[in-house]
């Protein structure tokens, strides 16, 4: 009898520490990739409507640029860009949510920037956009410049990067302001429309979108200065190199077929191209796709499917869109900006 009580006892024990370990397991596992492909679809974290970069329709149909770069991550791993699941984050509750999994990757205009890096072990692998935090103001102001909004009443957004650029900008050019801060953006937009305050600082490329929300957005314009650096890129986080790498080189993939002129309409023909630099982007040449953990024609699923960086660019926030915000630093460094990719050799 003991020794059945002993034998019980023992594997008693032993089950609890398999699953102890198997928990264990499941919390520091961060092989990103492998739980995505078992689970079957890119769970990504954008914002809950900004309009060009991520908003639902009645329908709960996703568009814009954030929303489209995490359809070309899904496209790279399923060839399906309908296998990313759209999570809306507060900027407030971002980065905790990506920390704690409940997102794979955050394409949620985050300005990338030290203290987030330290602080919260996340990784911003590339630069998705190039912003700067502006101002919008009412046209009957008559304001030409940020340097004219000295004793202005200032609406913004808590917990971003904007607000500590405001107090910066303005306690430098030793001018006073009145600030007005809220949690959620949709209060600071409202409190701007009512009249509650009477400037709204964000990145100019949140004014674009904010603008097109407001009751009259006619009687409403942006400054054309910027007060600050605010590189905007995708966020996943650290200690899981391999994940990071195919985000970061999903989006390298699209600048780099930009610059080499492979869109969605024209994939069919790159893949018969002899030229060196596009048979390593469409898998013709070289194996880099298995050293990403992925397919020889990853690019070629994001390009057929998303398009390249350009092609994103414009549908959404570009001429082709409702914002009609200039590429400016967007553009590609051989044409006037400053977007750049590392070569795929």
């Amino acid at each position: 009898m003991r020794t059945f009580r002993g034998g019980l006892l023992i594997g008693l024990a032993v089950a609890v520490l398999v699953a102890a370990l198997a928990i264990t397991y499941e919390f520091y596992d961060t092989r990103t990739l492998k739980r995505t492909v078992r689970r079957g679809e890119v769970l990504c974290g954008v914002n809950k409507g900004l309009p060009g970069f991520s908003i639902p329709d009645d329908k709960g149909n996703w568009t814009g640029f954030d929303v489209d770069f995490c359809r070309a991550v899904a496209a790279a791993i399923f060839n399906d860009p309908s296998k990313a699941k759209f999570v809306p984050l507060d900027a407030s509750e971002r980065f905790k949510e990506l920390q704690s999994r409940k997102v794979d990757i955050l394409s949620r205009n985050s300005t990338w920037s030290m203290s987030r890096e330290l602080e919260y072990d996340l990784y911003f692998p590339a630069v998705a956009y190039y912003d700067g935090e502006g101002f919008m103001v009412p046209r009957s102001r008559n304001k030409e410049t940020s340097l004219d909004l000295a004793d202005s009443k200032v609406c913004v957004q808590s917990g971003t990067t904007t607000l500590l650029n405001l107090a910066d900008y303005f306690k430098a050019n030793n001018m006073k302001y009145e600030l007005v801060k809220f949690d959620k953006l949709e209060d600071v937009v409202k409190a701007y429309d009512t009249g509650k305050c009477d400037t709204l600082t964000a990145d100019v490329s949140q004014l674009y979108a904010l603008r097109l929300n407001l009751s009259k957005p006619g009687d409403h314009m942006i400054l054309p200065d910027m007060i600050s650096k605010e590189p905007l890129a995708p966020v996943v986080r650290q200690r899981d190199d391999d994940w990071m790498m195919i985000v970061k080189w999903t989006l390298y993939a699209m600048i780099n077929a930009e610059e080499l002129g492979v869109t969605s309409q024209n994939i069919d023909e790159a893949l018969k191209s002899k030229k060196p630099e596009v048979m390593r982007l469409v898998g013709t040449e070289g194996n880099y796709g298995e050293q990403l953990g992925l397919t020889k024609d990853w690019a070629v699923r994001i390009i057929r499917h998303v398009g390249n960086y350009g092609e994103m660019y414009e549908r959404n926030i570009g001429e082709k869109s409702q914002l009609k915000i200039p590429r400016g630093m967007n553009q590609l460094w051989n044409a006037g900006g400053v977007q750049y990719a590392p070569p795929m050799r």
